[in-house]
Formats: C-alpha cells, sequence, structure tokens
C-alpha cells in the first residue's frame, strides 16, 4: 500500500521539477533574446536633428554603445559538438592565433587610449569598448580550448607610446576587417563551412564589433569637429599615416608576412577569404558585405554616422568588377 501511494508522488515531483526546469529555461532564452534585441537595435529618446560635433552628438554615440552591451559570458558559452568534417575545418584554418593576439592587443591599446580621457561618458563607453574586446579575446581562447587547438604562447600586450595612434590604428582597423567579417560570416553559414550552431555562437562577437565601428567612426568626426583649427591639418595628416600604415599591413598580411616577417597582427577575416568564400566570385562576395554591413547597422538611430570609406571603396571595386 505505501508504495503504491508513494509512485504518484514521485511521478508528480519529477514532474513539478520537469515544469521548473522548462521555466527556468524558458526564462534564460527569453533574457538571452531581450539582450540580443537590445544589442542590435538602439535610438536615442530625444528627437530632433543632431549636430555633428556637439555634446548632443556625444552624448549619442556614447550612449549607443553603454546601452546595448549584452552581458554574455565568455565562461558559460556551450559550443556546439561538430562532427569530425566540421571540426577539421574549424582547427585548419590558420588564424587562431592571430586572432586571439589581435584582440588582445586591441584590448590594451583602447584602454590605454581611455586612460587618457577625462570625460566621465565618454570615459565609460571607452572602458566599454576595451572591456569587450578583452572579452572577445576569452571567447576565442574558449573555443580553441573547446575543439583542441593548440596556440603558440602570446607576446606581452604592452599600450604603445603613442596612445591616440594606437585607438587610431585599432578603430580603422576594425573598420576595414569588421565589413568583411559581416560578410565571410554570412557566406560561412550559407556555404555550411562552419556548422549553423557555431556561426550563432559568435553572432555577439560580430554584432559587437559593428557597434565599435559605429562607435568609433562618430567619435572621430566629434574629435575633428572640437579640435582647434590649427591643429587639424596635423590630425588629418596623423589620419592618412594610419591608413597608409593598414594597406601596407594588409599587402603584408596577403604575403604572410608583417613589419617584423610573420603575420602576427590580422584579423580573422583578411586570412580567411579564400577558405570560406571559394563558391563566391569578387563581386558576389563584396555584394554580400555590403548588404550584410547595411543590416548589421540597420537597427541603430539613423542620425548617428555611418563608417563610409570601407563601403564606398568596395561599391568602386564592384562597378569596377562588371
Amino acid at each position: 500500500m505505501s508504495d503504491a501511494l508513494a509512485t504518484p508522488s514521485r511521478t508528480s515531483e519529477a514532474s513539478t521539477e520537469a515544469k521548473a526546469a522548462a521555466v527556468v529555461a524558458a526564462l534564460a532564452k527569453a533574457e538571452i533574446d531581450q539582450a540580443d534585441h537590445a544589442m542590435r537595435n538602439w535610438t536615442d529618446p530625444e528627437p530632433g536633428p543632431v549636430r555633428i560635433g556637439s555634446p548632443q552628438h556625444l552624448r549619442m554615440f556614447c550612449n549607443m554603445l553603454l546601452q546595448t552591451h549584452n552581458p554574455y559570458k565568455p565562461a558559460v558559452i556551450d559550443w556546439p559538438r561538430l562532427d569530425p568534417d566540421a571540426l577539421r575545418r574549424v582547427t585548419s584554418l590558420p588564424i587562431w592565433d592571430i586572432a586571439v593576439q589581435t584582440e588582445g592587443r586591441a584590448s590594451v591599446r583602447v584602454q590605454a587610449f581611455a586612460d587618457t580621457v577625462t570625460a566621465p561618458l565618454l570615459r565609460s563607453a571607452l572602458e566599454m569598448d576595451g572591456g569587450e574586446e578583452a572579452r572577445h579575446k576569452v571567447v576565442l581562447s574558449k573555443l580553441v580550448e573547446a575543439y583542441g587547438i593548440a596556440l603558440a604562447p602570446e607576446p606581452e600586450y604592452r599600450p604603445p607610446a603613442d596612445v591616440e595612434w594606437g585607438w587610431l590604428v585599432t578603430g580603422y582597423s576594425e573598420c576595414i576587417d569588421s565589413f568583411f567579417a559581416f560578410g565571410l560570416f554570412a557566406a560561412a553559414k550559407r556555404s555550411g563551412f562552419f556548422p549553423a550552431e557555431l556561426v550563432e555562437t559568435f553572432e555577439p562577437v560580430i554584432q559587437e564589433e559593428g557597434r565599435h565601428i559605429l562607435f568609433f567612426v562618430n567619435w572621430a568626426a566629434w574629435y575633428r569637429r572640437n579640435l582647434p583649427w590649427w591643429r587639424r591639418p596635423l590630425y588629418t595628416l596623423k589620419v592618412m599615416r594610419v591608413w597608409a600604415f593598414l594597406i601596407w599591413e594588409r599587402v603584408g598580411i596577403a604575403r604572410g608576412i608583417d613589419a617584423d616577417g610573420v603575420a602576427k597582427d590580422a584579423n580573422f577575416p583578411m586570412n580567411s577569404t579564400s577558405s570560406l568564400a571559394e563558391a563566391l566570385s569578387p563581386r558576389a562576395m563584396i555584394e554580400l558585405c555590403l548588404a550584410e554591413n547595411d543590416r548589421r547597422m540597420a537597427g541603430y538611430d539613423p542620425r548617428l554616422l555611418r563608417p563610409e570609406t570601407v563601403p564606398k571603396l568596395a561599391r568602386l571595386a564592384r562597378r569596377l568588377l562588371r
């Protein structure tokens, strides 16, 4: 009699626990979905036009970055199990050392520049930017750990002697690399080169890069407008030197070297185009990058400036490929 009475009770307890677990899982998913939507969509509540370089412009692009932060934790990412072919494709890409080291350098450079800024709101936004770059490094480190990818010993990450130079190199470098990363990740998902689950796991990282370049191009425009007229020519020359450095760097990457003879400062997209986009013509790849760039920027306040240089160069290249 007692066993008969106990069985329904145990069944009821198991059912209650299952329902509770389902509720917790549903709440967790809803929280993740809400954070993901907030990261991709933001509009400043104050209406009206915004003058580039104004205090309102500064407040807007800083709040965009701060208020769209996604609080995911790399340590709890559930890396999907890969079948043997997918695992081989992932582990065979010769970019993981470079990717981890690039994010390590970026976080140090951004934080070094943040330390020179006295305006509280701008400093907070820059610190958020640097913290997210550091988190990207952790994400990549967790990925290589999960899939058994061996990394070379990491160098010591030191702030540059010219912290403004380091910040400009990081910002404009991300403008180039993120534009191609948008298209490459879309191509990887469409082609099945990476499993869709793995691409989706990386989605927060890729969208964060979109936020970073949106923040950077607005900072660059705001900063230049607020420089005294006599400092603008030197600053413009410095930006031109940064672009020349980045172009030279990427020529070196294409050859597999850098200024020291080793390809050690490249971002993921610049080293993986041939692997991930074999099925696309150059024109189709450019069109995909442009479409993805527009899609990823579409959710943010239209009064904020968008990156223009790389998309303009891409459209020019597309015309030449006709």
